[in-house]
């Protein structure tokens, strides 16, 4: 199946703006199961730019969470998969399809980074979870410090965005996805001169309690909001 290019590898990038039929048939196909066997609800959306590069940064409750956040939108996400996910069957012809770029765990060096600045720059929506993996009980674990070096690159507007709901309907290592109540927040951007001046080397810290602390916000936002749906 040739006929969708290859996005993981190509050096040419195409509109940010535009989904390709992969990414939105996939949005049309997991409409109605979101909505119905998930009661799912997003708001905030509406913040983001209609065009130009912005980095969304997410809590990771699951599996689940990149189309999540990617579904109420009007233009794609490029986010980052591990390596290892894209030589299996299926996952990895999507993945290829659907602007994702692999990263290698163990070794994530610059290369990653270079590559979501060069798609920031482009225009694209860059989505990161800045934990690192998926949380164990729900909650915000802390986060790893690698995506410092992306903010100090990516001269774009940065989200926090909330997801609450997707850890109890596909924890980890679950195979079956129960049905529930699901919900995506979007905050306001961070405002620049705060996250230049916390980007500055020696200043990691501080700047992973502010970002941590705002991913918190949107998704006890998201919670409360949950909660009050049932």
């Amino acid at each position: 199946m040739s006929g969708q290019k290859d996005f993981s590898q190509s050096r040419s990038l195409p509109s940010p703006q535009r989904r390709n039929w992969v990414w939105f048939s996939l949005q049309m196909l997991l409409r109605f199961f979101f909505v119905e066997w998930l009661g799912y609800r997003a708001r905030g959306h509406e913040k983001l730019p209609r065009e130009g590069g912005a980095l969304l940064l997410i809590n990771h409750q699951s599996h689940l969470d990149p189309l999540l956040v990617g579904l109420p939108l009007r233009r794609p996400i490029s986010y980052v998969a591990r390596h290892n996910l894209f030589p299996v069957p299926i996952v990895g012809w999507i993945l290829r399809r659907t602007y994702v770029m692999p990263i290698n765990q163990n070794q994530p060096g610059a290369s990653v980074i270079r590559e979501a600045v060069r798609r920031l720059e482009h225009g694209f929506l860059v989505g990161i979870f800045p934990e690192g993996s998926r949380t164990n009980d729900g909650k915000v674990a802390e986060l790893k410090p690698g995506f410092a070096m992306l903010l100090r690159r990516a001269h774009v507007p940065v989200y926090p965005v909330g997801v609450a709901g997707a850890f109890e309907v596909f924890p980890r290592g679950s195979c079956v996805i129960k049905p529930g109540r699901v919900r995506v927040v979007f905050g306001d951007p961070f405002e620049p001169p705060e996250l230049q001046d916390l980007c500055q080397r020696g200043r990691e810290p501080e700047l992973l309690r502010l970002v941590r602390g705002r991913i918190i916000q949107c998704q006890r936002e998201a919670e409360q909001w949950r909660r009050r749906s049932r």
